[in-house]
Order: structure tokens, then sequence, then C-alpha cells
């Protein structure tokens, strides 16, 4: 569709300069698409800008700026901008562009200007455009902006406007500014239960969980029958590291399977086993009726506290639906905990020749026969069940996906690069399969600008996922560009608060000399995942 719009949405004066137009710009927006297909986004910004400038088309201009941007190429997104302008262009894509350009080149009173047009955008666009611009400048950027925004009461009169500027403060690491706009909140929305659920973040944030716990507790009491703000309170208390707490809101008011089976995921989390024995035994009173969902979640439970004889017989009275076959699989492990793998495999053998099964349940066959292979430390075994599986299911992406974890856990890169790529030749665009081949290329071998390319790809797809900004910024690093990596981890983290993320972050701090601020984003990893894997090798490269 691109390529017909590029092409033929201009008028040139005669046939024969339509013919020199169309032959001139085709072969820059094709190198454009390829390069883009490619990961080379660098390439595509300025073959779009070309292919642009030839047919005059605003549409090209603005791909060309959307792509420039997102390699980061300011001069060719500045170029690509000014032709998108000049065709007219108007609107809230192009102040967002203007506003991210400006903010890049350190044109503080122009990106204001553009985030405030934005920030006066029609409805909620508005102001949710202005928030993309500034979570993508960073935190030394943004935060300056943010405030300013307040400070000239920019924000716009909505409940949800300004929720998402204080969650955008929390993540920046501006607890003062946070604070602030919590304070603000609180005075134009004092009932809302979900104002006083923002304020209780920002004090988590700032580490003052005790006052958090206080405010939460003064909402609890009216959320037994608002089924919305009791989930909400009972995430809140799960960031705490309260998972019980969390299990004991859910307890409050009506209950129903969603509700039974948080609250059991949730008390597995605390490790509170003797809670969970408790709604085990109130579970079991009402397990007369056959309901499967009831009877699986019934073995879940008994499959954690390790009554695995019980497990079993609540999994094996599963009557039918779609849990029935969830049941049969988990009822494998449960042998395979007894002691009676022979009989696992067996069931999982007899399982996955079933014409009745479901194809995504005899997959899942498969990939629980090479887990429990696994965990029994028998290689060759796990090897086998992968490929019987991939004999069943020839070019199963969950299969080759799998297998090419196994083998990176095995430290046999050639052979997960191998498998990724078949999945990527099976589907071109699989995000997942891009990044974790991206990010494998850099971590464990030497070829960073291929990595670069495939995790580029990615990045076009899904600009905003944690996992590939992660990437993204580890990949930096490893070609030596330390600041610009940095810049990306830590956006990385303040999405996604996971270990790995962080010990990325130590390390490059680590590398650039700034070794105890490395060590405090070390105790924050190992606070999340002690045993995490990168950082485990983290800690023994640096010696930290």
């Amino acid at each position: 569709m691109l390529l017909a719009v590029a092409l033929f949405a201009f008028a040139p004066a005669s046939a024969a300069e339509e013919q020199v137009d169309v032959a001139a710009a085709l072969e820059p927006l094709l190198r454009a698409e390829f390069a883009l297909q490619a990961g080379r986004l660098e390439e595509a910004g300025r073959d779009y800008l070309e292919a642009a400038r030839i047919t005059g088309d605003a549409d090209l201009a603005r791909r060309a700026t959307a792509v420039a941007l997102l390699a980061r190429d300011d001069e060719v997104a500045a170029r690509a901008l000014g032709l998108w302008r000049d065709h007219g262009a108007d609107g809230l894509d192009l102040a967002a562009a203007e506003a991210t350009l400006a903010i890049r080149d350190g044109r503080r009173r122009a990106a204001m200007r553009h985030l405030r047009a934005l920030m006066e955008g029609p409805a909620d666009a508005g102001w949710r455009r202005a928030l993309g611009v500034l979570a993508d400048a960073g935190p030394e950027a943004a935060a300056p902006l943010l405030a300013r925004l307040v400070e000239e009461g920019r924000i716009p009169d909505s409940l949800q406007a300004w929720l998402a500027m204080g969650g955008l403060a929390q993540r920046l690491g501006e607890q003062e500014l946070a604070e602030r706009i919590v304070a603000d909140v609180v005075d134009r929305f004092p009932d809302e239960p979900r104002v006083a659920l923002l304020h209780a973040s920002q004090l988590r944030e700032s580490g003052r969980a005790d006052e958090a716990r206080e405010v939460l507790a003064r909402v609890a009491p009216g959320a037994a029958g608002n089924t919305a703000l009791r989930l909400a309170l009972a995430w809140e208390y799960d960031a705490l590291g309260d998972p019980a707490a969390a299990a004991g809101v859910l307890a409050q008011g009506p209950q129903d399977e969603q509700s039974h089976a948080l609250r059991a995921s949730l008390l597995a989390k605390a490790e509170d086993r003797e809670a969970l024995a408790a709604l085990y035994g109130e579970l079991r009173e009402g397990a007369s009726d056959p309901d499967p969902r009831r009877r699986l979640l019934l073995g879940q439970i008994a499959e954690y506290l390790e009554l695995h004889d019980q497990a079993l017989e609540w999994y094996q009275s599963v009557p039918g639906g779609p849990q029935r076959w969830t049941a049969r699989l988990r009822s494998t492990r449960v042998l395979h905990e007894l002691g009676r793998g022979e009989e696992a495999f067996a069931r999982l053998h007899e399982l996955q020749s079933d014409a009745d099964a479901p194809e995504e349940v005899l997959r899942d066959a498969y990939l629980m026969e090479a887990a429990l292979h696994a965990d029994d430390d028998a290689l060759d075994a796990e090897t086998a069940a992968y490929a019987r599986g991939l004999a069943a299911f020839p070019d199963d992406p969950e299969i080759l996906y799998a297998r090419a974890l196994a083998w990176e856990r095995r430290d046999d890169i050639a052979r997960a690069e191998a498998d990724l790529r078949r999945v990527l030749v099976i589907d071109p665009d699989s995000v997942a399969a891009l990044n974790a081949l991206g990010y494998t290329l850099t971590d464990r071998t030497d070829r960073h600008q291929e990595a670069l390319e495939l995790i580029n790809r990615a990045r076009a797809a899904e600009p905003d996922n944690a996992a590939i900004i992660d990437s993204y910024g580890w990949v930096l690093h490893r070609l030596g560009r330390h600041e610009e990596a940095l810049v990306e981890l830590r956006r990385a983290f303040s999405m996604q608060k996971d270990a790995e993320i962080a010990a990325h972050v130590a390390e490059v701090l680590w590398v650039l000399g700034r070794r105890d601020e490395a060590r405090e984003w070390f105790e924050q990893a190992r606070g999340l995942d002690p045993d995490n894997r990168a950082l485990q090798r983290a800690l023994e490269k640096t010696g930290a």
C-alpha cells in the first residue's frame, strides 16, 4: 500500500515526467523497504527521504521522519521533517516529531512550544502524544520539561492525564515532582480512589512503604463491592512486596473463579502455605459441583502444597472442557514429582497420539516432555523430545523457540541461532525471535552489528517494548557506545523493574568507572532476583 501511495499520489505535468519521476522514486523506495526489513534503520531513513524529495509526497516525508527518529539519525530526521512541514502537514504527528527533535537538539524553548501544542490537542489524544514524547526523551531531558508543564498549568483537567503524568514522574525517578503532582491531584479529585492509589504508588516509589500502606488501608474498606478497585488495591499491595495482603483484599466481597485463582497465585507468591491451605479447604467444600475450573484450581493448589496424591486425584476428576486437557498435562508433572517418571512419560506419549486433543495441547505435550527431561538433566532425552515434536509439527515456532533457549542454556550458540533463524524463515516478523536472536548474538558473540540490525527490526515493530529497549541498550554497550546505552537501559528499567535490566545498567556504569553507582544497581538486581543468570555473569565479569 505504501508503494502505491508514494508513486501515484502526485500529479506531474506530463506523462513523460510521470515516467521519469516514478522510475527515479522506485529505486530509493525499494531500497528503503528492504533496509527497513533488514533492520538498517539509518539507510531506510535516508532512502525514504530521497523518495520523498523526488515525489513530493507528504506521507513519505512523514515515514522518513519516523524511521530516522527511531534510528536516532537526527540530521536526516530534521531534513525529512522540514520537507514534511513544507508540504503543509500539521496536527499531532507533526507536533510530536517537532518536539522529539527539539528535545534531542537541546532546544528546550522550541520543545516546550510543541509540547504545549500537544497538550491543547483534541480530547485525550494530545496529552497522550506529549506523554509518549517525554517518555522517549529519557529522565534528564524529560524531567525539567514535565515540571515546566506542571508549573504552567498545562495538564488538562482530566484525572487520567494527571495520573499518567504522575506515573511518568515516578518512572523518571523524580520523586519531588511526583509528590507535587500527587498533591495537585489530591486537591483536584479528593474523593477519587484512583488518586489514593497513585498517592500510595508515589509513596512506595520514594521508599515510604509504611505511609503507602496507611493510604491503602483508608481505601480498602470501600473496595468490597468494587471489583476493579479490589484488583487495583491488590496490585499495589503486591508491588509493596506484600502479596498476602493483596490476597486478603481480594478475599473481600463476592467471589468467583477468577478471584479464587488470583488469591491462590498471590498466596503462593507469598509462600503463605497456611493461608493457601485454608483457601484449599474453603474451595474443597464447594467441590461437589463438578465445575472443571474449580477442580483444576484445586489440583494446582494441591500440587503447590506438595499434596501430590490429592493433586493427581483432582486433575483426574476434571470432567471435561478445555480444563480437562490442562489437567491431563499437569498430571504428568505431578506423576514425575511422585517418582513415577515412566508413567508420566507414558501418559505424555499417549496424549501426543490422542486424535481428539487440540493441536496446541498435542504440541504442549512435547514441550512438557522436554521440560521434564530437562529437570532430570537428561539432555539427550530433552533433545529427542523436541525432535519428535518437530516431526509431528514441522517447523512449529513454539517448539523451535523453546529448543533455541535450551541450546542457549547449554552454551550451544550455533544451534540456538539456527533454530531462531528457522523461526524467522517461517515468520519473518516474529518480534520475539528477532529480539532473542539479536540479544543472543550481542551477548554471546562478537557479531554486534548483525545483532543491532535484528534488534532494530524488533524496535521498528514494537518501539515501546521494555525487553527490546534493553536489548538495544545492551548492543549499544557492546558496540562501545556506553553513554547512549545507559540512556536506553535506564529507560527500559523505568518501564519494567527487572533484574537482568538492572544488571545491564550496573555493568555499563562499572565500565564507565562509576563503581559506587554500579554497586547500587547490582543491589537492586539482587533484590529482584538474586539467581538471575545475567546478574551472576555480570558480577563474575566485574568482580563487584
